[in-house]
């Protein structure tokens, strides 16, 4: 099945080059989890902040359960700060 993987800000260095601006569509296997994902792309923990399957946080804690189903879109952010 395919996702839409899409990484921000620093992140974006992990994606493959044959990235669009911030975003790789992806093959994966049918039951592929969000950690499976966070996994595979080597992400480091405390770089993955912000998660979001379709625009829904998906919390720490429930990453490893979280099923992507095909045409999702998962997105990642690291933490930001501002001023």
């Amino acid at each position: 099945m395919e996702i839409t993987f899409k990484l921000f800000a620093t992140l974006t260095d992990y994606l493959p080059s044959n990235r669009v601006d911030n975003a790789v569509h992806l093959q994966v296997k049918d039951g592929s989890t969000v950690q499976q994902i966070i996994d595979q792309f080597h992400l480091p923990e405390k770089l993955t902040h912000l998660v979001l399957v379709n625009g829904v946080y998906v919390d720490p804690a429930d990453r490893s359960t979280k099923v992507l189903t095909s045409d999702d879109v998962l997105a990642i952010w690291p933490p930001i700060a501002g001023g």
